[in-house]
């Protein structure tokens, strides 16, 4: 829980600084688009009051409104004003977009002593955070009135302009971080229901394998009676049992143990041994149960001395583990154990001839829970714990589990553990 919260608090540290990077960014690219339109608004006067220096028909059609003549048209004064207020506009609008500007704006024409000759048709909507810009016009215009004529033009809102200008870089930027979080929330849940899954399940384990101890201890009850007056040939069928009930007692204690395995390493403790006597035992009592089953089993423990540090009883049922599958998925089972040492390793290698394991399925059958399926059946019963198992014990000891398999050959399964020289 505490590492979640600190996983929490880092991204959200972490979203916090892309939105301040973010706004740096968005403040440094407001700037650049000020200094841009100061720039382009330059530009465009210097062609407003250029083109308006001379006597051409716009000036002249303006001097006319300005001037209030209506000798030289055929229209009422008000007509050549609309009409003045209209070109002066367009003209107006194509200077700014010959230069990058196409924000909304109004203009007025007028003197120094305020009086106006004309005005733009279009209200700004706000008259706050105006942005004006002043064009002090010379030549034809200024002369036909003998006085400085201005033209003023108005603009509103400047860094909502700026803000779209600057979309293809500040919409993509946070719709990503948005995409960043609904993917970290999604994760978060994710992992949090699936950590509520395996506790959930561990402590279903843990009840059932506390139900399995009470007829283990009543089965391992009976056969300490049964022992007592049985015939001598019977006696080892009573000790073959006696050794699997304790055998199983064994795992039930370690199941319980598997469910903090993954999380607390102190459970595992690792201990200088030579394990080849642990592994000739497992094999021997392997032997004779296969010698009850039809089995043909057959063992090869070459070298001396399989000096590993490990948890003897974890380990010794991972091999068991893979025995038993080698039996199981097997019509007529032929199963051969190999050890050796090679390259400062213990190698241990199960092999046998059953059903085989599909390409598809190799990365998947450590799994916990998973289990190969033949159609729509488990032609053998299980839980898909095993190999689960086998994996995560193998980890522990700092080794790594392989499998070679064909299907309808056979299947090869490898273990390979460092072997402990007395400096590490």
């Amino acid at each position: 829980m505490n590492k979640r919260r600190l996983y929490i608090a880092i991204f959200i540290v972490a979203i916090l600084g892309l939105f301040v990077v973010q706004y740096q960014y968005l403040k440094i690219g407001l700037n650049l688009a000020t200094v841009q339109f100061n720039k382009n608004i330059g530009l465009a006067s210097q062609d407003i009051k250029q083109d308006l220096i001379t006597e051409n028909q716009l000036s002249f059609l303006v001097g006319q409104a300005i001037t209030e003549n209506d000798s030289y048209f055929d229209l009422s004064l008000d007509s050549i004003q609309d009409a003045s207020k209209h070109f002066l506009n367009d003209f107006i609008t194509h200077r700014l977009s010959v230069h990058g500007i196409d924000k909304d704006f109004s203009y007025r024409l007028f003197t120094r002593d305020s009086s106006y000759y004309l005005k733009s048709n279009r209200e700004l909507k706000s008259k706050k955070d105006l942005v004006t810009v002043s064009v002090e016009l010379e030549g034809y215009l200024p002369s036909l009135v003998n006085k400085n004529i201005i033209l003023e033009l108005q603009f509103e809102n400047l860094n909502v302009y700026f803000l779209s200008q600057l979309n293809g870089l500040t919409i993509p930027s946070l719709l990503l971080i948005i995409v960043i979080i609904v993917i970290f929330i999604w994760v978060l849940r994710s992992v949090y229901w699936q950590n509520k899954v395996i506790t959930t399940t561990n402590a279903f384990i843990n009840n059932l394998t506390h139900e399995l101890k009470t007829p283990v201890f009543s089965i391992g009850l009976a056969t300490k009676i049964l022992e007592e007056g049985i015939k001598p040939e019977k006696k080892p069928i009573i000790e073959l049992i006696r050794q699997q009930v304790e055998r199983l007692n064994m795992h039930i204690d370690k199941v319980l143990e598997l469910g903090k395995l993954e999380f607390q390493k102190s459970l595992f403790n690792l201990k200088q041994l030579d394990f080849k006597v642990n592994l000739l035992s497992l094999c021997k009592n392997f032997e004779a149960l296969a010698s009850l089953e039809n089995i043909q089993f057959a063992y090869e423990l070459k070298d001396d001395n399989y000096a590993i540090k490990a948890e003897a009883s974890h380990l010794e049922n991972a091999i068991s583990n893979i025995l038993d599958n080698a039996k199981k998925y097997s019509e007529e089972p032929k199963i051969q154990l190999k050890a050796h040492k090679y390259n400062k390793h213990l190698i241990i290698s199960v092999t046998d001839n059953g059903i085989g394991i599909q390409k598809s399925d190799k990365d998947l059958i450590f799994k916990k829970y998973y289990r190969v399926e033949r159609g729509n059946l488990h032609k053998t019963k299980g839980y898909g714990l095993g190999l689960s198992y086998v994996k995560e014990v193998i980890k522990k000891h700092k080794g790594k589990v392989t499998i070679e398999s064909k299907p309808n050959y056979g299947t090869t399964v490898t273990i390979s553990l460092p072997l402990y020289y007395g400096n590490t």
